[in-house]
């Protein structure tokens, strides 16, 4: 499937119980870093279990295009030689991001330190997405960015020549922005630094430290304090990039609304930077569980065991706890609806400027299939009708976001009636295998 061509029209039916071993991709997040660290550091970086979604496919062809050698060996491993930190090449031609913001972000922000230039562009959904508060922050190192009104793509970034240090508070939290920044201030001199008044997602952070790059984090009365010695050589290192949380969440949530269901989804990473939507099914009652928890690469893994579960209720979702799940939302929101009660979503105003619109796109979804959702500018409320209950029979709109096509998806597989999609392709951006895999477990999926 491609999120940039013919849309694909897809339905979910009502199933019998699903089952089995849901083995869901590599991280997303952290395979766009792996990606490009290992292009900013000398020698050969060793990759397993990389995301070969459209996004991250996007992020290698970028990284071959500023001079790195990326290449996807017949075992399913990938290498990257890198060329150093300040060692980017100019492009020759446009780099396309494709559905990526992540991508995107992170890539302004690892070349815009050098005195380089290079033109930024996406499909229709991330042209649409505000890029100043990355460029917003890449211009207090020097950098210059020239633009669509609004801050939009496509964009071109004039690196800069002499950089300079940073002190940078995030004013809304975003893992993306602070990568962007940290990864600039690689090739600044001195002591870059960023402060989060919430944690997001340290990914980043833990892989420079891996890389060899001086990093310290400090909790303060200010908030969250990383600070960046600039200009180190990054060490090539070899890493097994774990299973995404972000994609496992669809099996997982599918396992508790369908009855019957007992699904395993081993080798999950579950750094607690990430890791809110379990913490929230489990205070919602679902019968979900951690076994053979351990430690890969740095990071928290663990299988999750997840089964039907008909007595779950509605809560209020902690808004300090939206960073750790801003993903997630859209299928906690399909969650949310077959349990009882009332679940409340405070704090997420981020999902207004993510691939779509993903609280508008999701109640205008949930309405459509006899769910009863109030929304205001960062906050909603999806009413439960119970297990079995959801009425289904409606057609969703994706808005070319991934994450809205396969919450529908989800949701049709414990409604009464078939859910369906206007347009499935974009799901190949973070998701390639998600027919085949859920269609193991037993779901009945069908396009169009």
């Amino acid at each position: 499937m491609s999120g940039h061509g013919t849309p694909i029209p897809m339905t979910s039916h009502p199933c019998g119980p699903l089952s089995g071993v849901a083995e869901v991709p590599g991280d997303k997040s952290i395979s766009h870093r792996a990606l490009i660290l290992g292009a900013m550091a000398v020698g050969e970086t060793r990759i397993t279990g990389l995301l070969e979604g459209e996004d991250v496919l996007d992020t290698a062809k970028a990284m071959r295009a500023f001079g790195a050698e990326v290449t996807r060996h017949a075992d399913g491993s990938w290498s990257v030689h890198g060329v150093g930190v300040g060692g980017f090449a100019e492009p020759e031609q446009v780099i396309d991001c494709g559905n990526s913001g992540t991508g995107v972000r992170l890539i302004m922000g690892a070349m815009a330190t050098s005195p380089i230039s290079a033109t930024f562009t996406g499909d229709a959904s991330l042209n649409k997405r505000p890029m100043a508060r990355v460029t917003d922050p890449l211009a207090l190192f020097g950098a210059q960015a020239v633009g669509r009104e609004g801050g939009r793509l496509p964009m071109t970034i004039v690196g800069a020549a002499d950089p300079v240090p940073v002190r940078y508070e995030v004013p809304v939290p975003s893992a993306q922005v602070k990568s962007a920044v940290l990864l600039a201030g690689l090739n600044a001199p001195g002591q870059t630094v960023v402060i989060e008044k919430e944690a997001t997602r340290d990914h980043s952070e833990r892989m420079l430290a891996g890389f060899g790059a001086e990093v310290t984090v400090e909790d303060t009365d200010e908030g969250r304090v990383i600070t960046l010695t600039g200009r180190p050589e990054l060490k090539p290192q070899v890493i097994a990039v774990p299973r995404d949380p972000s994609s496992a969440a669809f099996p997982v949530c599918a396992a508790l609304i369908t009855p019957g269901s007992d699904v395993l989804v081993p080798g999950i990473g579950l750094n607690p930077t990430r890791a809110g939507l379990f913490t929230t099914l489990r205070e919602m009652g679902a019968d979900l569980t951690y076994e053979n928890e351990r430690t890969e690469g740095g990071e928290p893994v663990a299988d999750l065991r997840a089964r039907y579960s008909p007595d779950m209720k509605g809560i209020t979702v902690p808004p300090e706890r939206a960073a750790s799940m801003i993903d997630e939302y859209p299928v906690l929101s399909v969650v949310a609806a077959n349990a009882q009660g009332v679940t409340m979503m405070g704090g997420v105003k981020e999902l207004r400027v993510k691939e779509s619109d993903r609280i508008d796109a999701m109640a205008r979804g949930l309405r459509a299939n006899g769910v009863t959702v109030e929304e205001g500018d960062d906050w909603w409320a999806v009413h439960g009708l119970g297990i079995g209950k959801v009425p289904g029979g409606g057609t969703c709109e994706s808005f070319l976001d991934h994450r809205i096509a396969m919450s529908f998806m989800v949701m049709g597989m414990g409604a009464q009636a078939p859910v369906s999609v206007n347009d499935g392709s974009p799901i190949a951006t973070s998701f390639p295998i998600f027919e085949p895999l859920m269609g193991g477990l037993g779901a009945k999926l069908e396009r169009a």
